[in-house]
């Protein structure tokens, strides 16, 4: 958290900086004695402060986006919907209370590489060492990048980087951030459905179990899910599933 708010920071006070060292203010001491021009030349300056502030708030309106392409996000929220499904509760925890357990154990998951975009970018440039922001970006997206190519299988960058008529790469320098993003997204989708298939193994044996004591007694016209869902809860409860479910997707992560 400390280091997306320093981020935030940084990318706010470049489009300060930059409007103030535009239009600076001037102090008046006596009166107004040229007219007023409505609708006067825009100089150059004003147009690359202009630009400046533009590409700032864009890049804002991205972070979301990147946390969600770019990070471990992914693979947590489907796996924790799934879980959701498994127990049979459709709207139970909410939409709310998941996005934010996976964001939280998302900066957990991702903290060493933030902490080395922080070393390694945002403080040189915060500090004034001589490194400039394309340089920072740069150094940021390294270590990143790592962590991605990690993640990715390579059946799914081949299939990205032939589909874009690329070459082959021989090593990381090499991949695009074109082709990296969605075979990594691919990537994640697919272990969180192996992931997510695990997990429903054991409720749809509660349901099979549950399904057939109803049919066993007679009991037809009642729904098997309003046996199974409390069981499975109980269940969950006892066996101490999100301390199973989250020290397991945790550790799948390389």
């Amino acid at each position: 958290m400390r280091v997306l708010a320093r981020l935030l920071f940084l990318c706010a006070l470049l489009g300060v900086g930059a409007a103030m060292a535009a239009s600076p203010p001037a102090l008046v001491t006596g009166p107004i004695t040229a007219p007023i021009q409505l609708g006067g030349a825009v100089t150059s300056g004003e147009m690359s402060s202009a630009l400046r502030i533009f590409l700032v708030l864009t890049a804002l309106s991205l972070i979301p986006a990147a946390l969600i392409c770019m990070t471990s996000f992914v693979r947590i929220v489907v796996v924790l919907s799934m879980l959701r499904h498994a127990l049979g509760l459709t709207e139970t925890p909410p939409n709310m209370v998941l996005i934010s357990l996976a964001l939280f154990l998302t900066l957990f998951s991702m903290s060493p590489i933030l902490e080395r975009v922080n070393a390694e970018a945002v403080q040189p440039f915060l500090d004034g060492k001589g490194v400039t922001l394309e340089q920072a970006a740069g150094r940021g997206k390294v270590p990143i990048k790592e962590f991605m190519v990690r993640q990715t299988r390579e059946p799914d960058l081949m299939l990205m980087v032939e589909l874009s008529g690329a070459k082959a790469p021989t090593s990381i320098e090499d991949i695009g951030m074109v082709q990296l993003v969605p075979a990594f997204m691919m990537s994640e989708l697919r272990a969180a459905f192996q992931i997510g298939f695990v997990i429903y193994l054991p409720f749809l044996l509660i349901d099979f179990v549950v399904a057939s004591v109803l049919m066993a007694l007679g009991m037809m016209m009642v729904p098997p899910a309003t046996i199974a869902i409390p069981l499975k809860i109980l269940l969950f409860v006892l066996i101490d599933g999100w301390n199973i479910v989250v020290r397991a997707l945790m550790g799948t992560f390389h």
